[in-house]
């Protein structure tokens, strides 16, 4: 892949100032055309050799685009706060809105290629990273965001008598992220910068490789790759979603949602009963030593009326109150609009010994954006998937992922619906898309048993709570919470 890279690239001056402002031209006219519609998002992988000139090729195009849309987000080591959520977490936190470009150097790539180079991790665990990768990258391309990835190359002898110039020039020179210097003489590092090309460049997020011993030919080169994908992304339009597996559709079929058991009841003595032991057994988990290496993310969905908020509050008493946040999740922001759908998800995850609790969660996206049309077909048959490389992503960095659906009829959703209008306290909770809601209870029903079907994980299972009777769901959902931390603790 790099040998005809690191054959000797050369610009003339003259060539360059002749090329310059027609690059620039189109460079600014597609950056603001991109800023005014706002229909998609830019994200520059820039990595490559140390001493290969890459600050100095961002640099350059930012002197030659609006700075004021272009942020770069350069990762050395994670940050306390970093380490202590999962790898992608800071990459989630830091991507771009649309209109926008964003530049990452020090990528997610990095840390995989350096343990593998060092003999840090398998060859099972590096590939599989690498398909962590392609999943990510996937989803994002899927939610409208340009991907276009650099590697800058130099010849080995250019790239020593480079470094060792800035070496001499360290306190007058840029901080450089040291990807590679540790590794240049690794027996077998080229060989994984070339299993990392091959695996990971793919047509929704492709390799460019950038030679980089003439400093005004790499910074065309650069500038001219972002300049012809912008020209054809806005040219194109919304690219067509991938990886959409079918749902099977037709006639109404039963789901596991249609085996809950709605009669189980529990006596109102037996359950301040078991209240007390469960929410003391809850605070004694999350008391111990070991909860300090774990988190904990609750996600609670389900019928309207079904009882979410009472067995959230009976959880959340049992809790110390600086350990968690409840998140109720209704329609997007246009902040969160404007950025890929789990960017808002993604955000609100808890750092180690803490716990984040969602009414409502990222299922939406396959439930009610489902039923009401909010999304399009490919968009919600995908996120299946999305959503389980989502919560493995979870679970891997330790996190304690609990989900559960809470079930009621849909007589004993009209009789909660009536005591909402009629009590006066309680009005708040009824409203006229709760109505609307109830009318399409057999589209909802086939959604949350396509939700439950392909999301019920080993790492991340559904607990389907029988809520008809409010006493029953509410110990039930301590008792699920209390026996995933035992497991994990």
């Amino acid at each position: 892949m790099f040998q005809s890279a690191e054959i000797e690239q050369k610009l003339s001056k003259e060539d360059f100032r002749a090329i310059e402002p027609g690059l620039r031209t189109e460079l600014l006219k597609f950056q603001q055309e991109m800023t005014e519609k706002k229909t998609f998002s830019v994200l520059l992988v820039v990595a490559g050799v140390d001493g290969a000139g890459k600050n100095k090729a961002i640099a350059r195009l930012q002197e030659w685009m609006d700075p004021r849309h272009i942020v770069c987000n350069a990762y050395d080591d994670p940050t306390e706060d970093e380490r202590l959520r999962p790898p992608f977490w800071r990459y989630w936190r830091d991507l771009p809105e649309k209109g926008e470009i964003s530049v990452v150097v020090g990528s997610w790539y990095q840390e995989p290629m350096r343990m593998r180079v060092l003999g840090a991790c398998s060859k099972a665990e590096f590939e599989d990273r690498l398909f962590r990768i392609n999943q990510f990258e996937e989803m994002l391309f899927n939610e409208n965001v340009l991907i276009l990835k650099f590697w800058f190359v130099l010849p080995g002898d250019e790239q020593r008598k480079r470094l060792k110039q800035l070496a001499k020039k360290s306190r007058r020179v840029r901080h450089i992220l040291e990807e590679w210097t540790q590794m240049m003489d690794a027996e077998g590092a080229r060989e994984t910068v070339e299993q990392v090309a091959q695996r990971t460049s793919t047509a929704e997020a492709p390799w460019y490789v950038i030679p980089s011993l003439d400093p005004e030919y790499r910074d065309v080169a650069f500038a001219d790759v972002v300049r012809a994908a912008m020209k054809l992304r806005l040219e194109r339009g919304e690219p067509d979603s991938i990886s959409a597996p079918a749902v099977i559709g037709g006639v109404r079929r039963k789901t596991a949602l249609d085996a809950i058991d709605l009669t189980v009841r529990l006596e109102k003595d037996e359950y301040e009963e078991e209240l007390d032991h469960w929410q003391a057994e809850l605070a004694a988990l999350t008391d111990k030593k070991g909860f300090r290496d774990l988190s904990l993310v609750a996600a609670f969905e389900g019928n309207d009326a079904a009882g979410k908020g009472g067995a959230i509050r009976r959880v959340t008493a049992a809790l110390d109150p600086r350990i968690f946040r409840v998140h109720p999740i209704a329609a997007p922001s246009d902040e969160e609009k404007a950025r890929p759908y789990l960017w808002r998800f993604w955000r609100r995850i808890p750092r180690r010994g803490h716990i984040a609790i969602f009414d409502r969660s990222w299922y939406g996206r396959v439930l009610v954006e489902r039923v009401e049309g909010f999304c399009s077909e490919a968009d919600w048959m995908r996120a299946y998937n999305e959503i389980n490389a989502f919560e493995q992503e979870l679970t891997d960095a330790g996190i304690v992922v609990a989900k559960f659906w809470l079930a009621i009829s849909e007589d004993e959703q009209l009789a909660r619906f009536k005591a909402r209008e009629e009590t006066a306290y309680k009005q708040y909770k009824i409203t006229d898309e709760d109505w609307r809601n109830r009318l399409k209870w057999d589209a909802y029903a086939e959604a949350a048993g396509d939700m439950v079907d392909r999301t019920s994980t080993s790492a991340a299972p559904w607990r389907l709570v029988a809520s008809q009777d409010k006493l029953f769901a509410r110990i039930d959902v301590l008792k699920t919470i209390c026996k995933r931390l035992k497991a994990a603790l």
